[in-house]
């Protein structure tokens, strides 16, 4: 008998999706997400993400193949639409039979979306409700809506909004939240509004399987939630996607960037495509040497408004464990019934 049965009523479409004990997805995190981070995910019973980022195919399929012999569990691969070998990326995922793709990085070209359903059920990201419906018309099997709370790259719009406007309106659809969730009770709150499921990151990137640097995960153990602080857009000719990360001198390494670029642009020395891609690439190097280094200084560390709740380096079976737990618990509370 379950363990948790108001939970799993609630996210049962979830779980069927994704093939899981629990319908809770590791966010696709570049130099986090790898084959470590995401098989403890899925061997505890969530589902883990491949953040491929900018990797080439060959190397993607090295992932693959080593997350397989990590686990025996479903998984899935989350690609960047603006790569410049997506079709290619796409072919490796049919060809190592993967069973879940994530497009990310903005609205998937149609030929993508047709490719991954011929092998794969396939999620994507749904800023607003009118790109849901567009998305869920197109073929897409489920949707992800991310608030601005989240770590990384993130829209203009809060989780709790976000959850009002689409879960009502697509009661069907197999939706899974994101973004500042951090504890049980968050989850049951949104799987009671209607989401199938859930996605977390930070919690994750501080795990103790994660790859990331110990220094990294110190600083989430002592930021707080107003420290984890969206970037600034300084010109409006540089279309910067705000990242959400910890306040630190990168923050402000990153305006000094922008004023740069900016003023190579007013010399005619750059162009606007070529100056965006350069915002981008400072993004991916900081990010690096942060995570992976272990600069908390001058790098970049992403991370959500959840940063706060995350109180020590834990085993992912330990986390996840304990979102179910904290998630039951808040339902069964709401489901007591009056006394006479």
């Amino acid at each position: 008998m379950s363990e948790t049965p108001h939970l799993d009523r609630l996210t049962a479409r979830g779980r069927a999706f994704l093939g899981t004990r629990h319908a809770i997805l590791g966010g696709a995190m570049t130099w986090v997400s790898e084959r470590t981070l995401v098989s403890a995910i899925s061997n505890a019973g969530g589902f883990g993400v491949i953040a491929c980022g900018a990797m080439a195919p060959d190397m993607l399929a090295a992932e693959i193949e080593a997350t397989r012999r990590l686990t025996d569990r479903p998984f899935g691969v989350n690609l960047i639409t603006l790569h410049p070998m997506l079709g290619d990326l796409i072919r490796v995922c049919a060809e190592l039979r993967v069973s879940h793709v994530v497009l990310a990085g903005g609205l998937p070209p149609a030929p993508a979306i047709a490719a991954v359903k011929d092998f794969a059920r396939l999620l994507c990201f749904a800023p607003n409700l009118a790109v849901a419906r567009k998305l869920l018309r197109s073929g897409v099997d489920a949707l992800v809506i991310e608030g601005s709370e989240a770590g990384g790259h993130i829209g203009p719009v809060s989780l709790a909004v976000l959850a009002q406007e689409i879960l009502p309106a697509l009661p069907e659809a197999v939706i899974f939240a994101a973004g500042g969730i951090g504890h049980g009770a968050g989850v049951a709150a949104l799987v009671e509004m209607g989401a199938s499921g859930v996605q977390l990151g930070t919690r994750f990137a501080a795990a103790a399987e994660s790859i990331a640097h110990p220094a990294f995960k110190q600083a989430f153990l002592r930021a707080a939630a107003r420290d984890a602080v969206a970037s600034v857009q300084l010109d409006p000719r540089l279309p910067v996607i705000p990242v959400r990360a910890l306040r630190n001198a990168g923050t402000a390494a990153f305006l000094a960037k922008q004023r740069e670029v900016a003023a190579r642009l007013d010399r005619g020395e750059i162009d606007p495509a070529a100056a965006s891609l350069e915002i981008e690439h400072f993004w991916a190097g900081a990010l690096r040497r942060a995570v992976i280094d272990g600069d908390v200084e001058t790098g970049s560390l992403m991370a959500g408004q959840s940063v706060g709740m995350v109180r020590a380096i834990e085993p992912v079976a330990t986390i996840i464990a304990q979102l179910v737990a904290e998630a039951e618990a808040a339902l069964a509370r709401v489901r007591v019934p009056e006394p006479a």
